[in-house]
């Protein structure tokens, strides 16, 4: 590689014009907020703004219909932003003569905190949302999605989010979009202190004002909650202080401007509208506004709890109307937050009430209730598997960026607590890291959600195998299992993202048991390798998030590289993987029902594909197969199934059930999403006879 010191002509063309793409963005509302306060502007005249405690309030109220439906919900996140998003809002809604996103672009990277946005924004009726609308937070059936997207919700969401740091350098694309086409419009970016330990946040933090010194960025704001908190707990406890981080801001080039309490709404509004003032007046300098928040406000239990209630902490309605006298601090709460609380009390009362009655019912019956069998999460297997290892003696050690406690491998750590470090919320410098440990002797096991493990740390997978300095993975919450959050956090691109990375085994377990001993296999695996002085592999573990039966058959055995063949027949070869086997097993037994026999196989090794069982399985079926993942169709388990069977020689004909060129969305419950996307298994004992002519 070179310079390239090549001359070249310049060439004519016409002038630069981007294309007109018409802004899909919601109106400016034309009313004040339902709920509002006054606040002083500079010029120390009245301004109108929504009330943070009302949309605290709105956030507990839509978080509450969401966990009862079975979400999963963020709390603290939206408490801390919400004096930062009234202000903002009032300010650019309060934008003259011209659409409020003709005069800035908001970009929210904390998706953790949209509901927070969603409920300031109905206070002003923005979209046409109303409180009701609010309601359907998280469904299905709402555009509403557990973080800001925006091929769901284009009228509110103008780039989705979600991945942490991610949001931050689209901002500052489209901040220098509108240089280049010479438009007048400001663009504001919120973050948060956790985000900013993120590659993306901490390349932008240097590029934004390198390249605004340079005339290339048009006026630009970035807000930053500082509040030392993220979703395990404390940052600077846990992982290492941003405040150095944070200090050296201006010599990167920012306008700093500090807020000593980002909660206090006139302190926050004075500082958002001076910001605003002094990018429009020197563009070539970026405004940062450094506010010192607190996670979880408002809620005296959530501002105490060491994560601040990142997860919304209430699973019912029960306490919901205490939460609303709590967060307006002796003031009357207004009467359509209060009745709404109580609408949710009386219906935790009543489900209450249902619950007595049936266990009543039952006990005087005197018929015995069947006893459910055993389920686990499958993630907990892994973890319990790399416990065990360290206690044989082998040099396991544990890098995580956060979400330990979601990825199960915080039974690892609390059970050694000298054997794990956390690098804070920065994926790629997990993986990296792991790397650098695997080559000094040790046996990485690195952890996250499947999204960012395959997205931001894909090129740190690809290094470590090629330096010979392979990691084993855990990677939960694949797929559609991630329902509640949305989109931007369903991984569904896992297999064909890595699959192809040499030296990487692609293993998906479908239950505890399975989980367990395959672990144990590949970290006994991985030192074997490197104690004979090979390069060995890397071991990347795809798991769901909900609980499944800890085994599919009494007594299995998981033999290394092998497929388990849970059922045989002659008709038809059924085969899952993961988080969707089953739904082969009940597909097996539908179609059991009407005549036809199929073999049903789990497949966990998804890139080394066990052609003795499933080859042979294949044959005695005619080659009829079926096959179902939680995964797009293009690039996964069934396509490098037929992949091996075609190299092999071996004929077939195939259906695959998976996603279809589609992104997800935000559902209660997984199942919701399989069935809109036909991952059932009717669907795929339906795909089963069609193959077989019946």
């Amino acid at each position: 590689m070179a310079a390239d010191t090549s001359v070249v002509k310049p060439v004519e063309a016409p002038p630069l014009v981007p294309l007109k793409l018409k802004s899909k963005l919601a109106s400016t509302p034309k009313h004040a907020p339902k709920i509002s306060v006054l606040v002083k502007n500079s010029a120390g005249e009245s301004v109108t703004l929504a009330d943070p405690r009302a949309t605290r309030a709105l956030v507990a109220l839509m978080d509450v219909h969401a966990v009862v439906g079975g979400a999963a919900c963020h709390w603290g996140g939206p408490a801390a932003f919400a004096e930062m998003n009234a202000a903002i809002h009032g300010i650019m809604f309060a934008t003259q003569g011209r659409e409020w996103h003709e005069a800035f672009n908001y970009i929210n990277d904390a998706g953790h905190a949209e509901n927070g946005v969603y409920a300031v924004r109905a206070l002003y009726g923005f979209d046409g949302m109303t409180f009701e609308t609010l309601q359907g937070f998280r469904s299905i059936a709402s555009k509403l999605t557990g973080h800001g997207e925006s091929h769901l919700n284009p009228a509110g969401v103008l780039m989705s989010n979600g991945p942490l740091g991610s949001s931050l350098p689209q901002a500052q694309g489209l901040a220098i979009g509108d240089k280049i086409a010479k438009r007048d419009r400001v663009t504001i970016c919120v973050v948060s202190d956790g985000a900013s330990m993120e590659g993306e946040a901490k390349e932008a933090f240097a590029a934004i004002p390198g390249l605004a010194a340079k005339d290339r960025v048009n006026p630009f704001v970035l807000l930053i909650s500082d509040n030392d908190t993220k979703l395990s707990g404390r940052i600077t406890k846990d992982a290492f202080s941003m405040q150095p981080s944070f200090a050296a801001m201006p010599a990167l080039g920012w306008n700093v401007i500090h807020v000593p309490n980002g909660n206090n709404l006139p302190e926050v509004y004075l500082a958002v509208e001076k910001a605003i003032a002094a990018a429009k007046a020197n563009p070539k300098q970026p405004v940062c506004i450094i506010a010192k928040t607190v996670k979880g406000y408002g809620i005296k239990a959530t501002e105490e709890n060491s994560a601040g209630g990142h997860g919304f902490p209430l699973a019912n309605g029960e306490k919901i109307c205490d939460w609303m006298t709590e967060l307006f601090k002796g003031d009357t709460v207004p009467a359509d937050l209060m009745t709404w609380a109580q609408g949710l009390r009386s219906n935790w009362e009543k489900s209450e009430a249902a619950k007595k009655a049936k266990a009543e019912a039952a006990a005087a019956s005197g018929v015995p209730v069947p006893a459910k069998p055993k389920t686990d999460k499958v993630q907990a297997g892994l973890a319990k598997a790399a416990v065990r290892a360290a206690q044989d003696g082998l040099p396991v050690y544990s890098v995580s960026s956060d979400v330990q406690g979601s990825t199960g491998i915080s039974l690892f750590q609390k059970s050694f607590p000298e054997r794990f470090i956390e690098v804070g919320i920065a994926e790629a410098n997990m993986i990296s890291v792991g790397a650098g440990l695997s080559k000094s002797g040790f046996i990485p096991i690195v952890d996250t959600f499947g999204q960012f493990g395959v997205t931001k740390g894909n090129l740190p997978l690809t290094m470590a195998a090629l330096s010979q300095a392979p990691v084993i993975a855990m990677f939960s919450h694949i797929g559609f299992q991630d329902a509640a959050d949305g989109a931007s956090h369903q991984a569904t691109t896992y297999f064909a993202a890595t699959s192809a990375i040499p030296h990487t085994v692609v293993i998906a377990p479908s239950c505890f048991d399975e989980a367990e001993s395959l672990m144990y296999q590949a970290i006994q695996q991985f030192a074997a390798d490197r104690a004979a002085g090979k390069d060995g592999n890397s071991y990347l573990f795809y798991v769901g998030r909900e609980n499944y039966p800890l085994t599919w058959i009494e007594g299995a055995k998981y033999p290394w590289g092998k497929a388990q063949v849970l059922s045989t027949g002659s008709d038809v070869v059924l085969i899952g993987c993961g988080v969707l086997v089953n739904k082969a097993i009940e597909a097996g037994k539908l179609l059991a029902a009407k005549g036809v026999k199929a073999t049903v196989i789990s497949n966990p090794f998804v890139n080394r594909v066990d052609l003795e069982s499933i080859g042979a399985a294949v044959k005695n079926c005619g080659g009829k197969v079926v096959t179902i993942e939680d995964h797009q169709i293009i690039g996964g388990m069934g396509a490098q199934v037929s992949h091996a069977l075609s190299n092999a020689g071996i004929a077939h004909t195939i259906k695959s059930l998976g996603i279809d060129d589609e992104f997800g969305q935000s559902a209660y419950m997984a199942e919701e999403l399989y069935v809109k996307h036909g991952l059932t298994a009717p669907k795929m004992a339906e795909a089963a006879l069609a193959l077989i002519g019946k």
